[in-house]
């Protein structure tokens, strides 16, 4: 196909596609412990129909020890041809409170050129993606095609990763498409070349064998609480950068989007500085950072005149690619050791650690998908990170260090994933399409 038919195919689909993703969305296939686990089931037998119905030879669905099935499909590829494997995900989040919602959660509706519903972008956009692009070609498709679409991405992703690590045979390809990002902004295109690695842990501190009066013995007894907010600004210096030995600044290849827009992505309130200092690109991609993500204290509305005897913070440390997340943990859990103050005893529990991403710079598959952008959003695209970890991609990277790994999408910093009021943009959902069917002829015909 030239790329003018596959244009227009893509073009004369949409209606289709559009229905397709509302019928996804429609599912509230959160696959979180506590909700219902039959519509997470109704989403995995649609994702296999519409595999099926995108012209896949083999489409099943595949059990996954502890988690949900993945819905596999493949196509052979043409002799000489390569073979790329497609990955997104069925599942989603929880919606969250509704009243916080414009609109129904599950209700799929389009607003001004826009589906909203949860989902509708991460990553049930990804998820249409790849059927729309792969129905263009009408089952003659340029490459081997393989298909993954994991059921339990947003809770507990690492268990399919354990299945690729027994698998591996069943995801081998020369190139993957990771459709789990997006873009800075609509019609601004973007590859993501860097993936934060992540590491977390809760830390506790305890002073007394029991909570005291603080009109009794405050000022003498060591409150707990005091201790743990000493140690936990000690993580920073005044600037905002971490302070951590080990955990250098780094350096990112991609520009910088303006620190005002910036600014405004993120809800900053005005008169408050950003922290940290280098470039927005270089804190948010290539740097450490550590937020503490919850503290267990007693609530204002709950508080007693009380020295505290114990008092425990959730910390999540963000990790560049060129970092190592345990090495990471071992780092800060041990300057927290080191900064403790009246001789507190401290304790850590509650690990959690996921590796990191970063692209190899140049490739055939990367050279084409870059094409395959810029001609179907009128632009070349840009290089990107993205802060969210996506527990599959490290060990792809890892099990086959040969392959190409493309990451890309139909989100973008408006589209509120994980939030209220989640949407995706329709016309980015055909750009993305579009590339990806674009690419998926450049590399076939590309091949020898």
């Amino acid at each position: 196909m030239t790329p003018e038919e596959i244009e227009r195919a893509v073009e004369a689909g949409m209606p289709q596609t559009v229905e397709d993703l509302k019928r996804l969305v429609a599912i509230p296939s959160v696959a979180f412990p506590g909700h219902a686990e039959a519509p997470v089931l109704a989403a995995a037998d649609l994702t296999e129909r519409l595999l099926r119905a995108a012209g896949l030879p083999h489409v099943r669905q595949i059990p996954v020890e502890g988690s949900f099935p993945a819905v596999f499909a493949e196509a052979p590829a043409p002799p000489g041809a390569p073979t790329v494997l497609l990955y997104a995900h069925y599942d989603v989040q929880p919606a969250g409170d509704p009243a916080l919602w414009r609109t129904s959660a599950f209700e799929p509706t389009v607003i001004d050129g826009a589906m909203y519903g949860r989902g509708a972008a991460d990553d049930k956009s990804g998820l249409i993606a790849h059927v729309a692009a792969l129905r263009a070609f009408d089952g003659r498709f340029p490459v081997g095609v393989k298909v993954v679409i994991e059921g339990q991405e947003e809770y507990a992703g690492e268990r399919l990763e354990a299945f690729v690590e027994a698998n591996p045979e069943l995801v081998r390809a020369d190139a993957m498409v990771i459709a789990d990002c997006g873009n800075p902004r609509v019609g601004d295109p973007a590859l993501t070349t860097s993936l934060r690695g992540m590491a977390a842990f809760t830390v506790e501190v305890r002073t007394l064998a029991e909570a005291v009066h603080s009109g009794a013995f405050g000022g003498a007894a060591p409150d707990a609480l005091a201790a743990l907010m000493r140690m936990l600004t000690a993580l920073h210096d005044d600037n905002g950068d971490v302070r951590v030995p080990g955990l250098a600044r780094g350096t990112f290849p991609g520009a910088s989007d303006p620190e005002e827009e910036f600014r405004q992505t993120a809800g900053v309130l005005d008169g408050v500085s950003l922290v940290g200092s280098g470039s927005l690109a270089d804190r948010l991609w290539a740097s450490y950072a550590i937020t503490v993500t919850g503290l267990d204290v007693p609530t204002v509305s709950g508080a007693i005149n009380a020295v505290q005897a114990v008092a425990r913070a959730r910390v999540t440390v963000r990790i560049p690619a060129s970092g190592d997340a345990k090495t990471a943990l071992n780092d800060v859990t041990a300057y927290l050791e080191k900064v403790a103050p009246w001789g507190v005893r401290v304790s850590f529990d509650d690990f959690v650690t996921g590796s990191g991403f970063e692209a190899r710079s140049e490739g055939r598959a990367r050279d084409a998908v870059e094409r395959a952008m810029a001609r179907a959003f009128g632009r070349p695209p840009r290089q990107v990170g993205q802060g969210g970890s996506i527990p599959l991609v490290a060990t792809l990277a890892r099990q086959f260090p040969a392959a190409e790994i493309l990451l890309y999408g139909a989100e973008d910093e408006g589209a509120a994933i994980h939030a209220p009021n989640e949407r995706v943009v329709l016309d980015e959902l055909r750009r993305i399409i579009t590339t990806e069917a674009l690419f998926l002829a450049e590399y076939g015909a590309g091949a020898g």
